[in-house]
């Protein structure tokens, strides 16, 4: 017997590691040092820093990956990884500088993971980030056929005295929410759970999503909100304190860029919720608490800035094509977000 016989097909994995070369060589930024095929990837600090620091974060797509599996798409998702990976390092005001990923699978297909590598390429670009290495794993037994699973890696840097960190946020300071472009990547369980249960399938386009499929509806990815932000800290935006909206939605990750003594006060009818999470609330009975501790709502990222600066934010967000809202305020508390619905 040969490796082979046992499912993991060397040959295969070098093929497509070829395939992907020209993917990952398309985001190198001029501080990669080397290529691909090392054991490692190498990257130069880049120069004007008088006290740099690091940020790093890690995380997968969830169970969004089962969605692209039975459809056959698989595209988008590696947006996914990226984006929220890139999106968690930026609230520290940081600029994400390289990417890993870890992709695992039952069998080799070059022709599906080099779209999941291609969707990790795209959100790389987007976010102005090197896909510096990654590791690919052949796992037969362990998944079934045509199943794999994500997971990934992002390092960004900031000037130390330029770092967010919950102390620059004061109380009267206006929450500027910038819209998602969906669920995004999380509270993928219970979608899961009620259009399975409910008997729809992938394929049906429900009135309320405007003739959108809701596989279509659903695989739309994260968006990125990395440029952007960071474009409009360096024209001049005064940015206290920056949150992505993930799983826990509002109520769980607003709070986290608050400094000591501080609460989130947000108006509910300042914004509309889409459509999509509608038709979730209606079709699976979900209590508008259990949307909001779910969901992002429509929401994707939020910015805390001093009030003589939140119209230039919303102006300047517009300009960008990103939908923006004014939700609320710091107040004097202990951590909590008041005004939601229960």
């Amino acid at each position: 017997m040969d490796y082979k016989d046992a499912g993991v097909d060397v040959e295969a994995g070098r093929e497509f590691v070829n395939k992907i070369r020209h993917l990952v060589h398309s985001t190198f930024r001029p501080e990669v040092i080397g290529g691909l095929g090392g054991f490692s990837g190498c990257f130069q600090l880049p120069s004007g820093y008088q006290e740099p620091v690091l940020v790093s974060g890690t995380d997968g797509v969830g169970t969004k990956l089962k969605i692209a599996q039975v459809l056959n798409r698989h595209d988008t998702v590696g947006i996914d990884l990226v984006a929220m990976c890139v999106n968690d390092v930026l609230t520290s005001g940081a600029e994400p500088l390289f990417f890993l990923d870890y992709l695992a699978t039952s069998q080799l297909d070059k022709e599906q993971l080099t779209q999941v590598v291609a969707g990790i390429a795209s959100g790389c670009q987007q976010a102005g980030c090197a896909l510096l290495g990654g590791e690919t794993a052949e796992m037969p037994g362990f998944y079934q056929v045509g199943e794999y699973d994500l997971a990934g890696f992002c390092v960004g840097i900031v000037e130390k005295s330029q770092m967010l960190d919950g102390s620059q946020v004061q109380v009267g300071d206006v929450a500027i929410a910038l819209k998602s472009t969906g669920v995004h990547s999380n509270g993928f369980s219970l979608v899961r759970k009620i259009v399975s249960e409910k008997g729809f399938s992938w394929s049906e386009s429900p009135e309320l999503l405007g003739g959108q499929t809701l596989g279509e509806t659903f695989l739309t990815p994260t968006r990125i909100y990395v440029k952007p932000v960071l474009a409009a800290r360096q024209a001049g935006l005064e940015i206290h304190g920056m949150a992505h909206i993930t799983g826990g939605g509002l109520p769980e990750n607003l709070p986290r860029c608050l400094g000591q003594g501080q609460a989130i006060e947000i108006d509910s009818e300042s914004w509309s919720i889409p459509p999509l999470f509608q038709w979730l609330a209606q079709v699976g009975s979900v209590s508008p608490q259990a949307m909001y501790n779910t969901f992002n709502m429509g929401i994707g990222f939020v910015l805390l800035v001093p009030p003589h600066q939140a119209q230039q934010a919303m102006t300047y967000f517009e300009s960008q094509n990103i939908t923006a809202f004014t939700i609320g305020k710091v107040i004097t508390g202990s951590g909590e977000l008041i005004g939601l619905p229960t």
